[in-house]
């Protein structure tokens, strides 16, 4: 039989596992204990006296394990707030992240508050994108594409969780799933890593598809690049993320598919994060 261990304890011993993987080791600690117990945080703080019995000791040892072995947070805990939205992720999905939330205000910045655009999410994954922009601009036709069904059926879930009905969803490879149509935005966080990348070794939990952009990142928004101004109206814009260091490229390779006033915005860090074009 285990040791009685205060709630405070227990916390100091789970921050000190997880120093060496996390950078916010405390915050983690919390977080994986209200989830054991199922109390919010603040009775952590509120009620340190009180003790853990060994089942609830036995949980949190298996949560901290899967902590250790670099398995992400939102994938323990089942959910990743992106936009003010709390949403259901797993492993079918990236963890959405807060650099991503750029895509989002770039945006909104094209659709109108008050008239009825389409708006298009490629490659959408957990939905965050998508349902970020359908939340904002409820006037809006959001569609979402993914080519796997796992990573549709989390989008779909948060969508109805979240009671955001102006977004529909739709199965495919890229702009194969929206032949025909035509969106006045299209937007799409691709796979931009490159292969063998050492980046990588930290991001073994989530879906490799969803990372590896080819040998050097690009395969994926060589694809877009050529395929989506098929499928944007006249004044329509394409919005890609990509990594810090591929402006460049990125700016290339939609040059040579005839795309026009491209430019490139910096994420909050001041990284070079996401670039926008026009069909020229």
């Amino acid at each position: 039989m285990k040791q009685t261990m205060r709630i405070d304890a227990a916390i100091e011993d789970a921050r000190t596992q997880l120093a060496t993987v996390s950078d916010s080791a405390r915050l983690d600690a919390e977080i994986l204990l209200a989830r054991t117990i199922d109390v919010p945080r603040s009775y952590l703080i509120a009620h340190p006296e009180d003790t853990l019995d060994d089942a609830a000791r036995e949980r949190l040892d298996s949560l901290l394990d899967r902590r250790i072995a670099g398995e992400p947070m939102a994938y323990i805990t089942g959910i990743k707030e992106f936009w003010s939205l709390e949403l259901m992720v797993s492993p079918a999905t990236l963890v959405p992240r807060p650099e991503t939330e750029l895509l989002v205000d770039l945006a909104l910045r094209e659709i109108p508050r008050n008239v009825a655009s389409q708006v298009l999410d490629l490659g959408t994954g957990s939905g965050a994108i998508a349902l970020a922009i359908a939340s904002e601009r409820v006037m809006c036709e959001v569609t979402a594409t993914d080519v796997d069904a796992a990573a549709l059926a989390v989008a779909r879930q948060n969508a109805r969780q979240l009671s955001i009905a102006n977004i529909a969803f739709v199965q495919g490879d890229w702009t194969g799933a929206v032949t025909g149509l035509k969106f006045d935005v299209v937007v799409s966080n691709p796979p931009y890593v490159r292969d063998g990348d050492p980046a990588l070794e930290a991001l073994q939990c989530e879906p490799q598809a969803a990372l590896v952009g080819g040998r050097d990142g690009l395969d994926a928004i060589r694809v877009l690049a050529r395929d989506c101004g098929a499928i944007l109206g006249s004044d329509g814009i394409l919005l890609l993320e990509h990594g810090a260091e591929q402006q460049r490229d990125v700016e290339k390779t939609l040059l040579e598919q005839h795309w026009s006033s491209i430019e490139c915005h910096n994420d909050l860090a001041g990284f070079p994060r996401a670039t926008t074009a026009r069909r020229g």
